[in-house]
């Protein structure tokens, strides 16, 4: 690494500088807004798309706050937080704004190219969090941030060390795409069988007078078709490393020795994240900021999860300041219940689009370890790109 020089953040970037979030209090600057508005809940250090991000602002908002429009290829990185959250990082492909948590870091392209800075901070981020100030919640700053150093080379190197990384997150990005691809087929068939009631051979089912059903369908509630739990306690500390996926309302956040549920089933945020519905394949633990299927009655877990995605469960939730979706109150809802044999039948169709999804996500996690075992030895040297 004898031509790779000591630079400090600050050096590599135009400017260094932070978020902001509008008037929580004024509704407006939120409603039918269209500028993308990150969080660091949402920095998963990788690109950041504008279908990854929750929440957006109107240009009134940016023009009365201290939030700011970042071009793209601004680097986020999360200043607050616990071991898990600080030092986060995503990278946007669109101009967005954030909240304060995130620092923004535009790097001066002539000098420094934003992937490779944004893979160098992966390499290199833990120097700068041990660098943070407070206990439990971690604070880094502006100031700090910027004289940090970190090693970097020509610009020629910077740009086939890039090109080498971006190979892999380009082909995680396209299985990604892939699988989101294959989820909207299987919810456009249930729509079409389900909600538009054009399911297989409803040419010649008759129609009930009575109910303006198909006959063999009628009318319920969701608590007739399954019944919902709450997830179960499982403090960071009392987590034994294992195979079983730890599920929050988020999605898998851990992995532990043993499982509560038996796979596959269907699993939604109670608390914190709520609307997000996940089907998972295998054996896993669901935390209790979620709620999971427990009974199927005549129907199946591919089904469920694209009933449960119909019913905008987000608009059910309870509470002020933390809102939580009360499973009663999804038990309640209207549902229009077909007969078993085709609820069957859509999860065996659905089936080989969710086993494809499968393989797409083990490809990636192989991707993703390829990836991770080459990114340090590019960054410092022991493997050359020449």
């Amino acid at each position: 690494m004898d031509e790779w020089k000591q630079k400090t953040i600050g050096e590599l970037c135009e400017k260094v500088t932070s978020g902001g979030t509008p008037f929580r209090g004024n509704a407006s600057y939120y409603i039918n807004g269209i500028i993308p508005w990150i969080k660091t809940g949402e920095l998963h250090d990788g690109k950041i798309y504008e279908t990854d991000i929750e929440e957006r602002i109107t240009e009134d908002a940016l023009n009365n706050s201290s939030a700011k429009l970042f071009p793209k290829d601004t680097i986020l990185m999360a200043m607050y937080g616990d071991g898990k959250t600080i030092g986060s990082l995503g990278i946007i492909q669109q101009p967005s704004t954030s909240n304060q948590a995130c620092s923004a870091l535009i790097a001066n392209s002539e000098i420094c190219l934003p992937k490779f800075l944004f893979y160098s901070l992966i390499v290199w981020r833990d120097g700068l969090i041990r660098l943070a100030y407070g206990g439990a919640q971690r604070n880094l700053t502006s100031k700090i941030i910027q004289q940090y150093e970190i090693p970097v080379p020509s610009l020629d190197i910077q740009k086939k060390i890039a090109a080498i990384l971006s190979a892999y997150d380009d082909l995680i990005e396209n299985n990604l795409k892939q699988i989101r691809l294959l989820e909207e087929m299987a919810q456009i068939t249930y729509q079409e069988w389900f909600v538009r009631l054009k399911f297989p051979n409803h040419e010649n089912t008759p129609i009930d007078e009575t109910t303006g059903l198909p006959i063999g369908w009628h009318f319920g509630k969701v608590i007739d078709l399954i019944e919902l739990q709450r997830g179960f306690d499982l403090p960071i500390q009392d987590r034994e490393h294992g195979s079983i996926p730890i599920i929050a309302s988020t999605g898998t956040v851990g992995f532990h020795s043993s499982y509560k549920v038996q796979g596959a089933g269907v699993v939604t945020g109670r608390s914190g994240t709520i609307g997000q519905v996940m089907f998972v394949d295998s054996d896993f633990f669901p935390l209790n900021t979620t709620l999971w299927v427990k009974s199927y009655k005549s129907c199946k877990p591919i089904f469920v999860k694209h009933l449960l995605d119909s019913l905008n469960l987000e608009s059910l939730c309870g509470g002020a300041a933390v809102p939580s979706l009360d499973r009663k109150a999804v038990h309640v809802q209207k549902a229009v219940i077909p007969p078993a044999k085709l609820m069957n039948d859509f999860d065996v169709y659905a089936a080989s689009h969710y086993e494809a999804m499968k393989v797409l996500r083990s490809q990636n996690q192989l991707l993703k370890e390829a990836r991770d075992i080459l990114l340090p030895r590019l960054m410092t040297g022991k493997i050359t790109v020449e």
